[in-house]
């Protein structure tokens, strides 16, 4: 049965700017302490390299391959662990409210025969999953504040 893990949050930001930060990899650094380091494009088919920093764990590198993406409203990739005896999909979506706010949604499904060991790291990935989206929210919000004032 796979599993998933989600974290949710409304963001006081047009999705245009939401996005901005979410589809530059190489500001990554700047905001995100779950991927501190990335890199690639985003584009179907394309592999990302990543460094994924759970809380309480070492850093690992991790290589996922782009799914789906769409401008202002998604990015999904998919990433195969132990030859493929854990799988996931990734996923970061906004969902507009309206101009001027959206839910952002940070997530993984986790699919496999081995997939039932993940439960042992859910704490570690919720706290990650939260870190992201609250970092993710304050810059959003600081940089329309930046542009309405």
């Amino acid at each position: 049965m796979p599993l998933k893990l989600e974290h949710r949050l409304g963001v006081q930001a047009p999705a245009q700017i939401i996005w901005e930060s979410l589809s530059d990899l190489s500001t990554w650094a700047e905001w995100n302490p779950l991927y501190p380091k990335a890199e690639g494009t985003i584009r179907i088919g394309e592999v990302l390299t990543l460094e994924l920093a759970l809380p309480g764990q070492p850093v690992q590198t991790i290589q996922p391959r782009v799914l789906d993406w769409a401008p202002e409203d998604h990015i999904h990739w998919r990433l195969t662990m132990f030859r493929g005896l854990v799988n996931s999909v990734r996923y970061l979506e906004i969902e507009v409210l309206n101009d001027a706010a959206c839910i952002v949604s940070n997530g993984e499904i986790f699919s496999g025969l081995l997939s039932p060991l993940v439960r042992t790291q859910r704490r570690a990935i919720r706290q990650g999953f939260t870190a992201m989206g609250e970092a993710i929210k304050a810059r959003a919000e600081a940089r329309y504040a930046a542009q309405t004032s």
